[in-house]
């Protein structure tokens, strides 16, 4: 008879640790998914700033520069294929992120050809407004790069999280998967060549 309440003490003993250990690892699971998710939305605030600064600046280059029409028109482009891509946060694979951050790099890459030719215009670098925008956008450009920094701290935790064994099997149930971090833009390993 003892030994009958032994037996049923240990499966109740099992049982609740493993209910406890299940519970825990599934609710930790969630916050650090949704960590992942806030940060997210802290990179897309950053890239909207960006992008809703670069109407009045092509206004502003318009005024002074308004024969530089195919750069501010690949600029207006870059920008709207850039707005145009959205992640679900849900969903933060390597292909979807790879596609957001090809559209931003372009919206980049036309912001800096915009600049070098901006470098021309000596009475548009004089206009106050034109200066506000610059150093808001460079301000921008700083805190991109800080949010991607941020969310990548948020995403490796969680991805270790989802791999390790024995919680990537409640992972696997419950459709935790592993997200997907920024990378360097490609040619970013090389120093840029200086030339006196």
């Amino acid at each position: 008879m003892k030994k009958g309440y032994l037996v049923l003490i240990g499966v109740a003993v099992f049982f609740f640790m493993s209910y406890s250990f299940f519970k825990n690892t599934y609710n930790k699971m969630v916050s650090m998914d949704e960590g992942v998710k806030a940060s997210w939305s802290q990179v897309e605030n950053v890239y909207q700033r960006r992008a809703d600064l670069i109407p009045n600046l092509v206004n502003t280059v318009k005024g002074y520069a308004s024969h530089e029409k195919e750069t501010l028109s690949a600029v207006i482009e870059a920008r709207s294929k850039a707005t145009s891509v959205n992640i679900n946060p849900s969903n933060l694979d390597p292909n979807a992120l790879k596609k957001f951050q090809a559209a931003q790099g372009e919206l980049s890459s036309a912001l800096s050809r915009l600049m070098v030719v901006m470098e021309r215009y000596p009475d548009l670098k004089a206009n106050q407004n034109f200066m506000d925008l610059q150093a808001q956008l460079e301000g921008t450009e700083n805190r991109i790069a800080t949010e991607r920094r941020k969310f990548n701290q948020a995403v490796q935790p969680y991805n270790e999280l989802v791999r390790e064994f024995p919680r990537n099997i409640i992972a696997n149930m419950f459709g935790f998967k592993e997200k997907a971090y920024f990378e360097a833009e490609k040619g970013a390993e090389k120093a840029p060549e200086v030339k006196f």
